[in-house]
C-alpha cells in the first residue's frame, strides 16, 4: 500500500530581460542558456514520459515574464541565431578535439544537443516552447502554476496593497490567455506570504500556494501535522510547506547530490579555457569572456586540477542519486505515515534552472527519479497538489506566518542596506498608479495608452530579481540600471497624464521597449 505522496515542484522563472536597441545583449544570454540547458531536456524528458505512457506528476510554475519572453518574436529570433553559432561552434570543436578521444566523445555530445535544441524548438513547436508545456498539462501529468505578474516580493508591497492585487490579477488574467484554463495555484515570489495575502489568491479563484516550511510551521494555531499535510488559511486557500529534508540533499553545497565529483563542472567552459582568436566569435563582440555552454571536465573535486568528463559516469551517478533519493523518502514517509495516522505529503520545490543549467545532469536525474517511483516503488506516490487535495482532507485551518525562504528566512535578501532605498519609490510609485487609475474613467485612445505603459513599468520595476541581484552583488549595474529606467518612465508617464500633454512618439518607443502584458488593465489598480 502507498504511504504517502511526493509532490516535485519545479520554479521556472527569469526576469524579463528584452532590449530591441541592442543586437547581442548580455543579460538576453540568461534566457537562450536557460532554453538551451534546461527547458528543452525537461520537455524531451516529458515526451519520452509521455510516449512510453509513464503516468507521471510534475507541477511548474512558469511566471508570466518568462511566458512572455518564450513568446516574443524577437527573442525567439535572437535564439535561433543563438543556436545556429553554438550549432557551428560545436562543429569546429568535434574537429579540433578529433585525435583526442576524451574530450571528443563530449564534443559530439554537444553538437548532438544543439542540433536537437534546434529541431525541437524550431520543428516541433513552431518557436513557441508553450506549447510544449501546454500539451503536457493537457495530458494530466504536468500541472502548470503561475506567479506574481513581474517576481515582485509580496511582503514589501503591504503599505501598497493595490500593487500585490494587480501583480495577482494580471497574472491570473496573463495565465489564462495563455493556457485555456485559470490557474489553480501560485507560486509566491521567493515563497513571500504576509498574513491575509491569501485573501487576494482567494479572490483571483486560486486554491494553494506553496511556503518555506516556518511559514507553516508558525502558523497559528500550530499545525498538528506540521509541514506534511496542508493547512486550510481563512480565506479557504491552501498552503503547503517545503520539506526540509528532501530539499537538503538537492540544494545542500556540502551533500547535495549536484556537487557529485563525476558530474560536469559548471565553472571550466571553453569561452574561458581557449585561445581568444578562437573563441572571439563565440563571445561578446565588445571582446567579454562568457559561458558559451561547452564545458569538458568534471568536478573532480576541491582543486583547480580537473579531470575530463565522462557523460556515461556521469548518467550513472545521476541514476545511482535517484536510487538514493527514492530510498530516503519511503524510509521518511515510513516513519511519517506511523507517526500521524495519515498519508504525508512531501513537498519538493527547487529552481527549474537547477536542472540542466547549473546541475548538468539534474534532468537526467528527475526522469531516473520519477521512472522509479512510478515503477518500483510501493511506497511513495508522485501527486500534484489538486490531486492531494481532492483525497485526503479534511485539512487543518490556521494562518500562516510572514515568512520567505532565503538567506534567514524573513525577506532580509530583499531589504537590506544595498537595496533598501528602492522601496521609498516603488511605495510612492503605486500610489500614484492607484490615483492615475482612479482619475482616468473614460480615457482617449492616447491616454488608455499612457495608462497602460505605466502600470508595465511599475510591474517591471517590482521584479525581486534587482533586489536579489544587488545583495548578491552579480550584474549589480544592470539591476540597479532597471529598477531606476521603469521608475523613471513611470514618473514621466504620470507627469504627462497630470498635465494632459502626453508625448506620443516617446510613448510609442517606449511601448516596444518594455512590451510585456499587451493585455494589461490599468483599472486592475482601482
Amino acid at each position: 500500500m502507498k504511504k504517502g505522496y511526493l509532490l516535485l515542484a519545479l520554479h521556472a522563472h527569469l526576469p524579463f530581460v528584452r532590449h530591441p536597441d541592442h543586437e547581442d545583449f548580455l543579460e538576453e544570454r540568461w534566457l537562450y542558456e536557460a532554453i538551451t540547458e534546461t527547458y528543452i531536456p525537461l520537455i524531451d524528458m516529458q515526451e519520452r514520459l509521455l510516449r512510453e505512457r509513464v503516468p507521471y506528476r510534475l507541477t511548474m510554475s512558469i511566471t508570466p515574464p518568462l511566458a512572455s519572453m518564450l513568446m516574443d518574436g524577437l527573442l525567439q529570433e535572437r535564439y535561433v541565431r543563438h543556436l545556429n553559432q553554438l550549432i557551428e561552434l560545436a562543429e569546429k570543436e568535434v574537429d579540433r578535439t578529433r585525435y583526442d578521444p576524451r574530450f571528443n566523445a563530449v564534443a559530439l555530445m554537444y553538437r548532438n544537443r544543439f542540433h536537437r535544441a534546434k529541431e525541437v524548438f524550431e520543428n516541433h513547436y513552431g518557436r513557441n516552447l508553450l506549447n510544449a508545456f501546454r500539451k503536457f498539462q493537457d495530458s494530466g501529468c504536468l500541472e502548470i502554476i503561475t506567479c506574481a505578474s513581474t517576481h515582485g516580493f509580496l511582503p514589501l508591497m503591504n503599505p501598497s496593497s493595490t500593487s500585490a492585487k494587480a501583480q495577482i490579477a494580471n497574472a491570473c488574467d496573463h495565465y489564462e490567455k495563455i493556457f485555456g484554463r485559470r490557474p489553480k495555484g501560485i507560486w509566491l515570489p521567493e515563497c513571500g506570504y504576509f498574513p491575509d495575502y491569501d485573501k487576494i489568491l482567494k479572490d483571483n479563484g486560486l486554491l494553494y500556494f506553496f511556503l518555506e516550511a516556518h511559514g507553516v510551521l508558525h502558523a497559528e494555531p500550530r499545525p498538528k501535522y506540521g509541514i506534511f499535510s496542508p493547512i486550510m488559511t481563512p480565506s479557504g486557500v491552501y498552503a503547503f510547506g517545503r520539506d526540509l529534508e528532501s530539499s537538503k540533499q538537492v540544494w545542500s553545497a556540502e551533500e547535495g547530490y549536484p556537487g557529485d565529483y563525476e558530474y560536469r563542472e559548471y565553472y571550466r567552459d571553453i569561452g574561458f579555457d581557449l585561445p581568444e582568436d578562437y573563441i572571439r566569435p563565440y563571445i561578446h563582440p565588445d571582446g567579454f569572456r562568457i559561458n558559451t555552454g561547452v564545458k569538458y571536465f568534471k568536478i573532480t573535486g576541491t582543486t583547480n586540477h580537473k579531470e575530463p568528463y565522462d557523460p556515461g559516469r556521469a548518467r550513472d551517478k545521476a541514476a545511482a542519486h535517484a536510487g538514493n533519493f527514492m530510498f530516503n523518502r519511503e524510509k521518511q514517509m515510513e516513519h511519517l505515515y506511523s507517526r500521524l495516522g495519515r498519508k504525508p505529503v512531501i513537498v519538493a520545490p527547487y529552481d527549474a534552472e537547477l536542472y540542466g543549467h547549473w546541475w548538468f545532469e539534474g534532468p537526467e536525474f528527475l526522469e531516473f527519479l520519477i521512472r522509479k517511483i512510478v515503477f518500483d516503488s510501493r511506497i511513495v506516490e508522485l501527486a500534484t497538489a489538486p490531486e492531494y487535495l481532492a483525497s485526503n482532507g479534511p485539512f487543518q485551518p490556521s494562518q500562516p506566518s510572514f515568512s520567505s525562504w532565503g538567506y534567514k528566512g524573513y525577506a532580509e535578501v530583499w531589504l537590506e542596506g544595498s537595496n533598501d532605498w528602492i522601496y521609498r519609490h516603488l511605495h510612492a510609485a503605486a500610489e500614484k498608479m492607484k490615483e492615475l487609475a482612479q482619475k482616468f474613467d473614460a480615457p482617449s485612445p492616447i491616454e488608455r495608452r499612457a495608462l497602460s505603459q505605466a502600470a508595465r513599468e511599475l510591474m517591471l520595476a517590482e521584479s525581486s530579481d534587482w533586489a536579489f541581484i544587488m545583495k548578491t552583488g552579480t550584474m549589480v549595474p544592470y539591476a540597479v540600471q532597471r529598477t531606476s529606467d521603469h521608475l523613471i518612465r513611470f514618473f514621466r508617464l504620470y507627469e504627462q497624464l497630470k498635465s494632459g500633454h502626453i508625448d506620443g512618439a516617446w510613448l510609442g518607443w517606449v511601448e516596444s521597449q518594455d512590451n510585456i502584458f499587451p493585455d494589461i488593465n490599468y483599472r486592475l489598480y482601482t
